[in-house]
């Protein structure tokens, strides 16, 4: 079974509006993971979509498709020094 987006797709979404030679704001599928469900997490717990939800989808696939979209943005994590 094929999941659409794939990681790669959604790795290269997030990451298409930083320049050239700057570090990428999402390098791993755990950051994908971890953005997607706490955005689900705020769905459930009352947050409006940011996108037409004419489907009825789920929470879990709502975030996916904002996050693939470009409607929630994934902050880097700031490094503890």
């Amino acid at each position: 079974m094929m999941i659409h987006p794939s990681y790669k797709e959604m790795i290269a979404a997030v990451n298409s509006e930083i320049e050239d030679g700057t570090v990428p704001v999402v390098s791993s599928r755990y950051s994908i993971v971890m953005a997607t469900a706490k955005r689900a997490r705020q769905i459930i717990d009352g947050d409006e979509p940011l996108i037409e939800n004419e489907e009825e989808k789920k929470p879990l696939s709502i975030a996916v498709d904002e996050v693939f979209k470009g409607e929630v943005k994934i902050l880097p994590e700031e490094t503890n020094k």
